[in-house]
């Protein structure tokens, strides 16, 4: 049974799309059956570019990929979720998304990473700045990957999902 991950953000443009992308990337080259998936709460309906440049930079397909709302994650068709990350910087201030779901209530955590849109420098300066955050953001994904998540029982993960934030 694949373990579903849906990552969060406002805008489902940039972080939430790194993320995603790092972690299907990731889960494949390891053979883990944990599949991720992205939205955010008032898509933007674009992806940033800079974020498509740095996942395709690191060898990653993005055809299909798309700035998506929430809402299609409540539906019964929508695939049963595990987990929710949000990847929105809360210590910016910045409003993150609050997640209810539809099929039974996953377990939450939040991961924030400063937005790399908002980096000075001009473009080589956003480049440097997605590249750092996907960086980070594989970091994590490979904690959470290494976890034993078909026999940590609930709490177990969580504590493990919260120690990963603090890493």
């Amino acid at each position: 049974m694949s373990f579903n991950v849906l990552i969060l953000c406002t805008h489902n443009s940039a972080r939430s799309v790194l993320s995603e992308g790092m972690l299907n990337h990731l889960a494949a080259r390891l053979g883990k059956e944990v599949r991720a998936f992205s939205a955010g709460s008032a898509p933007s309906g674009r992806l940033n570019p800079f974020a498509l440049e740095a996942l395709q930079a690191a060898g990653i397909d993005t055809a299909g990929y798309r700035s998506k709302s929430w809402d299609e994650f409540t539906k019964p068709e929508a695939p049963p979720l595990s987990l929710v990350i949000t990847v929105c910087d809360s210590a910016a201030s910045e409003a993150c998304p609050v997640f209810f779901g539809g099929q039974g209530q996953p377990l939450k955590v939040h991961w924030g990473y400063p937005d790399p849109s908002n980096a000075e420098g001009g473009e080589e300066g956003k480049r440097r700045a997605f590249e750092l955050t996907r960086q980070a953001i594989g970091y994590r994904m490979l904690q959470l990957l290494a976890l034993p998540l078909a026999t940590l029982d609930r709490a177990a993960l969580k504590q493990a999902l919260d120690d990963i934030a603090r890493s």
